[in-house]
């Protein structure tokens, strides 16, 4: 089930915390030019569980998951970090289920952080609320001013080392408002004597607990990265975000990529399966990506076409018949990653970052990546027209692991040539997939007495971009070349 459930609902939350003494005075915010006037609303008692794994995955990951009762928006809570100041609160109501199991709309919107690891409370958060709205000229409702005197303790009780302490929290009501007034706002509370809080959250300051630290070795930094934007781009899919499946695989790969230039640096024996699961994870995802690519390059091929061109039903067989291979190619991709397989893949990732790296094997590792794409580049020159496609598909794999490693290392140049190489044979795979579709579906045509002309005309397209792209090859390898070369003379 996904993350956009009849039962969910979504909202992007934008505020800043802050500390505050007992003693302190709440700011004023007269004088501010786009506020109208404050309002006292009513206070507010609020009273949430929270829950995570034994280990505190949510927690380490900056994502918190509660239960609370109390105030106006009352229910399960999931709050992603969406960048600066800002999250994604993922809600469910209270009614969905008892008060100790979690939603599954919401526990599958984390489930790559989670896994199959349980799911419990493990603090309780008690607050007082006394609110503030700040309105602007027009009286629309700008931000929420709030003072918090909150007592918590970790348990599902939160009777075990409980704290207790004030903090203020500034939230724009429009996340899209122009964020001089949140700078405006936040002055306030600055001036008042409060200081920014030591901590992202109520739960962190409770659990004790901050996001992971990444790796200081360079390609170590990169996998964990890459590891980062696997699971974001997995929440992404799950909720059918707009080329969420597109970007999942292209980081697979990258992760992929990193793990076959420098087996050494992550300590992965010659008979590791990790490789091979991540292949399959792609090629999983591959059947919705490659579905998608060819909806979207048949669409705009039609359009481009005076219509007595476009003979028969050739838009229900390219066009729908691709998007419902799309859709099919979710279903199977979110099937995939709600498997112990697919956990344990996670699992092992994160068991490579905190591998011991070996000495200066980063530059070994671009050096020796530029090196196959030179060997893949050769052993195309020397193959018969048959296997041409597929040599030129080997040279783009090896270009594509030079551009990541290369990044990686901070070798910008380097990788940069390389993209440009990875990018135009991207282009000529893309005409090798399609003229290969295009022939089963006029062969499908035929067989149904419809008219095929378009589908050859189409393959002829095909057939000229794809002769375009190996004429700028050589150019683009002779630039690629060049660099590594000065990189290789100044490691």
């Amino acid at each position: 089930m996904s993350a956009n459930g009849a039962s969910t609902s979504r909202y992007l939350e934008v505020e800043r915390k802050f500390d505050a003494d007992e003693s302190t005075q709440p700011p004023s915010f007269d004088g501010i030019a786009a506020v109208g006037r404050v309002e006292h609303a009513e206070t507010q008692s609020l009273d949430a569980v929270y829950f995570d794994t034994p280990s505190r995955d949510l927690a380490l990951n900056r994502v918190t998951l509660r239960r609370r009762t109390g105030g106006l928006d009352a229910g399960w809570h999931l709050k992603l970090p969406a960048g600066p100041d800002a999250r994604t609160e993922v809600r469910a109501p209270l009614d969905t289920t008892d008060s100790t199991t979690v939603p599954t709309e919401l526990l599958d919107v984390v489930l790559a952080i989670v896994r199959d690891r349980p799911v419990s409370p493990v603090a309780r958060i008690s607050t007082t609320r006394q609110v503030r709205l700040v309105h602007g000229a027009d009286d629309a409702v700008l931000a929420e001013f709030c003072d918090d005197h909150v007592t918590a303790g970790q348990g599902a009780d939160g009777t075990t080392n409980e704290l207790r302490w004030r903090e203020w929290e500034l939230e724009l009501v429009d996340a899209g408002a122009n964020s001089g007034l949140m700078d405006e706002l936040c002055d306030r509370l600055l001036d008042a004597g409060a200081r920014p809080a030591g901590h992202g959250s109520k739960l962190a300051r409770v659990l004790g607990t901050s996001p992971k630290d990444l790796p200081a070795e360079p390609m170590h930094r990169a996998l964990a990265e890459q590891i980062g934007e696997l699971l974001v781009w997995d929440r992404a899919v799950r909720a059918e975000a707009d080329d969420a499946v597109h970007q999942m695989r292209v980081t697979t790969r990258k992760i992929r990529s990193l793990l076959q230039a420098s087996p050494d640096s992550f300590g992965l024996p010659d008979d590791t399966s990790i490789l091979d699961e991540l292949r399959e994870l792609a090629n999983v995802l591959g059947e919705a990506r490659d579905a998608e690519v060819l909806a979207e390059r048949y669409r705009g091929a039609l359009d481009k076409l005076p219509s007595k061109l476009a003979r028969g039903p050739i838009q229900h067989r390219l066009v729908d018949g691709a998007e419902q291979r799309y859709q099919a190619g979710v279903r199977h991709s979110l099937a995939a990653m709600r498997s112990p397989r697919y956990f344990r893949l996670l699992d092992a990732l994160e068991t490579l970052v905190t591998t011991t790296p070996e000495p200066g094997s980063g530059p070994v590792a671009v050096a020796a990546a530029g090196k196959k794409v030179r060997k893949a580049a050769k052993a195309a020159r020397r193959v018969a027209d048959d296997d041409l496609d597929e040599a030129i598909h080997r040279i783009r794999k090896r270009a594509k692991r030079l551009r990541y490693t290369a990044a990686a290392m901070g070798a910008t140049k380097v990788s940069k040539r390389a993209k440009k190489v990875q990018s135009l044979l991207g282009d000529h795979q893309d005409c090798v997939v399609s003229r290969a579709h295009l022939l089963e579906q006029a062969d499908a045509a035929n067989a149904a007495s419809e008219d095929a002309f378009t589908y050859g005309l189409l393959h002829q397209q095909d057939s000229d971009l794809a002769r375009e792209c190996r004429e700028q090859l050589e150019p683009a390898l002779r630039k690629l070349v060049k660099t590594l070369r000065k990189q290789n003379r100044h490691r």
